[in-house]
């Protein structure tokens, strides 16, 4: 009974510096992307890169590990860009986590990562614009959800391309997870 008892420890561990690990490599894509800047992009648009260890968590790691690193991400933007950034990260990072969770749910689909990642991304993009219609006490916020829809579409894209690149490496981050397959 108790080597079950440290197993059980001992996988909780792994898993918590697992996570630790991947909120790192979130932070390090969020200030690359801080540092890259695209012309022509609108205000407000940015392409997402720390998205890619999010959808990570949602596709093979569990819901609760999704929510997580959302929250954390909010938190860390918090430190970084202040209340108004944190509280749009956050409601953008949750309706994105959410959206992707439902779309895995109806498995009949079958469904590409790359096409739950452009849903992920319009959710995002929506629950920061909801985010700022009830920060701003305004719904005129919305009439930006046409430019952000575009952008989410060829966002999605992008990170869904990505991690599908980066899903080899990623894996060598945790061996007991064995190879995941890019849909």
């Amino acid at each position: 009974m108790e080597q079950y008892g440290k197993t059980n420890r001992n996988a909780r561990v792994k898993q918590t510096v697992f996570m630790g690990l991947l909120f790192a490599l979130a932070m390090v894509l969020s200030y690359i992307e801080a540092m890259i800047t695209v012309p022509g992009l609108p205000p407000g648009v940015k392409l997402g890169l720390s998205n890619i260890v999010t959808m990570y968590c949602v596709f093979f790691l569990g819901w609760r590990q999704a929510f997580t690193l959302a929250v954390l991400k909010g938190f860390f933007t918090l430190l970084t860009r202040g209340v108004v950034a944190a509280c749009m990260s956050t409601a953008g990072g949750l309706v994105s986590v959410s959206v992707m969770l439902f779309l895995i749910s109806l498995k009949k689909l079958n469904l590409s990562y790359t096409l739950i990642s452009v849903f992920g991304s319009l959710g995002h993009n929506f629950g920061q614009l909801a985010m700022a219609s009830v920060i701003m006490q305004s719904g005129f916020v919305l009439y930006y959800l046409p430019i952000m829809a575009v952008s989410g579409v060829g966002m999605g894209v992008v990170t869904g391309i990505i991690l599908r690149v980066m899903l080899p490496y990623m894996n060598k981050l945790q061996p007991s997870q064995g190879s995941l397959q890019a849909k």
